[in-house]
C-alpha cells in the first residue's frame, strides 16, 4: 500500500532523537527519507547502545528504518555541491543543529530557499531562537530539569529524579513531525514553502504546563512526591507480595469503587479524600491505606480486582517482562527487523497511531554506513567515474 506522503522526499540531517524521529515518522507514511551522515564513522547516534558486530546500536536501528543512508562531507567544495543537487530534489530538509552549523553546512533556511524556493527547513535547538541561552546545546535532560519535572519526581528536595527514556527529545520530534506536515498542506495550498522550529525546553515547558499555570496563579510551591500524584489519589506505586503496581484514581466515581473495592466505605466521608485535590493533598496517607490493602495480594490478584472495578492499574514491568507482555506482544506494537551482524531480529517500535485508509510501515531495516550512496549520486547524475573521484577525495 502506497503511504499519504509517497512522491514526498526528505533529506535527514538530523542527530540523535529529535529530527531522526521527526524523519522517522515522515518515512513510516510514505516518504522518501535520506539520511546523510558524516563519511568515515557515520553521526554520533549510529553507535549507541551497539548490538550489531559492525557496532550499530538500538538507537540507530529505531530512529533510521525506512531511510536510505548517503555518507557525504558537506564542509568540502564538493560536498557542497551534492548538497545543493539534493535540495533541489527535496520537498524537506530536517536538521536538529545549533543555527551556527547549519549556516556552516549552507543548510540555513536562506541557503536552502536560494536553491529551492519552496523548500520546508525542519530543525531543533534545545532552548529556542531568541532568548539569552539561544546559542547554549542541550540533550533531553536539559528541558527535563528546566520545566520543573525532575525536581517533582524526586524523593525529596536533595534527590531530583530524570526520567531515563527521553520524553523531550521523542516530544520535539512529535512536534516537528505536526509542523512539518502543516507546513506540506500550507505548500500544497499556496506553493511556498517555510521554516519549521521546534525546541526541546519548548517541549518539556508544554508537557509540564499545568503544573507551571497552578504556580503561576494561585502559588501552590509543590514540593516532591516521587511516584505520588500530587493531584489526584491514590496515584502511586504500591507493594504487593510479590512486587509491586501502580494505581491510579482520579475523580470521585472513580475513587467511589475503589473504595468499595478496597473494603472502606468510609473513606468516602472523610474530609481529607473529599475532591481529587484533597486526595493528592494527603496522598501520602492514602498510599498508606492503599498499600495495607495491596500487599495481602500477589500483583495478579490485586490486578484482577482492580481491573474488575474498572480500576487503572499496572504491574511494574522490567524491560525483558515488558517484551513478553501478552496485550504487547498480541497488539503487535514492535516489528521485527533484520540487521546485518546483530544476532537477532529487533523488535522496532511502529509509529503508534493507525490510519484506517493509509497506515503507516516499517518496510526495511536502518541502512548500513552509506549503504545507498552510489544509488543516490547517481539520481543526481553523477557518473560512476565522477562518483569514484569524489570517494578518493574523500567527499562521499
Amino acid at each position: 500500500m502506497t503511504g499519504v506522503l509517497a512522491g514526498v522526499r526528505v533529506l535527514d540531517f538530523g542527530r540523535y532523537i529529535a529530527g531522526p524521529y521527526c524523519a522517522a515518522m515522515l518515512a513510516e507514511h510514505g516518504a522518501e527519507v535520506i539520511r546523510i551522515e558524516k563519511r568515515g564513522e557515520g553521526s554520533e547516534d549510529r553507535v549507541v547502545a551497539p548490538i550489531a558486530e559492525s557496532g550499530e546500536g538500538a538507537l540507530f536501528m529505531q530512529m533510521n528504518r525506512n531511510k536510505l543512508g548517503l555518507t557525504l562531507d558537506p564542509m568540502k567544495p564538493e560536498g557542497q555541491e551534492v548538497v545543493r543537487r539534493l535540495v533541489a530534489t527535496a520537498d524537506v530538509v530536517i536538521a536538529n543543529l545549533p543555527p551556527r552549523t547549519l549556516q556552516s553546512m549552507k543548510l540555513d533556511y536562506a541557503s536552502l530557499q536560494a536553491v529551492k524556493p519552496d523548500i520546508i527547513l525542519a530543525t531543533a535547538t534545545a532552548y529556542g531562537r531568541g532568548g539569552p541561552y539561544s546559542d547554549r546545546v542541550g540533550f533531553d535532560g536539559i528541558g527535563q530539569v528546566m520545566c520543573g519535572a525532575a525536581y517533582l519526581s524526586g524523593s525529596d528536595e536533595d534527590h531530583p529524579v530524570r526520567f531515563q527514556a527521553p520524553w523531550v527529545d521523542f516530544g520535539t520530534g512529535l512536534h516537528l513531525a505536526f509542523g512539518t506536515m502543516a507546513a506540506l498542506m500550507h505548500r500544497k495550498a499556496t506553493g511556498r514553502g517555510q521554516l519549521v522550529e521546534g525546541a526541546l525546553l519548548g517541549t518539556a515547558l508544554t508537557v509540564a504546563n499545568s503544573v507551571l499555570i497552578e504556580q503561576a496563579v494561585i502559588k501552590a510551591d509543590r514540593r516532591p512526591s516521587g511516584n505520588r500524584s500530587q493531584i489526584s489519589g491514590p496515584g502511586d506505586i504500591v507493594r504487593c507480595k510479590d512486587g509491586q503496581v501502580l494505581i491510579s484514581v482520579v475523580g470521585n466515581p472513580l475513587f467511589k469503587r475503589f473504595a468499595a473495592m478496597i473494603g472502606e466505605p468510609g473513606l468516602l466521608d472523610d474530609e481529607r479524600f473529599k475532591t481529587d485535590i484533597d486526595r493528592g493533598n494527603n496522598g501520602e496517607a492514602l498510599s498508606t491505606i492503599t498499600e495495607r490493602w495491596s500487599r495481602q495480594r500477589t500483583c495478579a490478584e490485586a490486578l484482577s480486582a482492580l481491573a474488575e472495578a474498572k480500576v487503572p492499574a499496572s504491574q511494574i514491568l522490567k524491560p525483558q517482562a515488558t517484551l513478553d507482555d501478552p496485550h504487547i506482544q498480541a497488539m503487535g506494537f514492535f516489528q521485527a527487523v533484520e540487521f546485518p551482524g546483530m544476532c537477532k531480529a529487533a523488535p522496532v517500535a511502529k509509529v503508534p497511531v493507525w490510519l484506517s485508509e493509509t497506515p503507516g510501515t516499517i518496510r526495511h531495516r536502518a541502512p548500513e554506513l552509506g549503504e545507498h550512496t552510489d544509488r543516490i549520486m547517481a539520481e543526481l547524475g553523477y557518473a560512476e567515474n565522477e562518483i569514484a573521484e569524489l570517494r578518493v577525495k574523500g567527499v562521499i
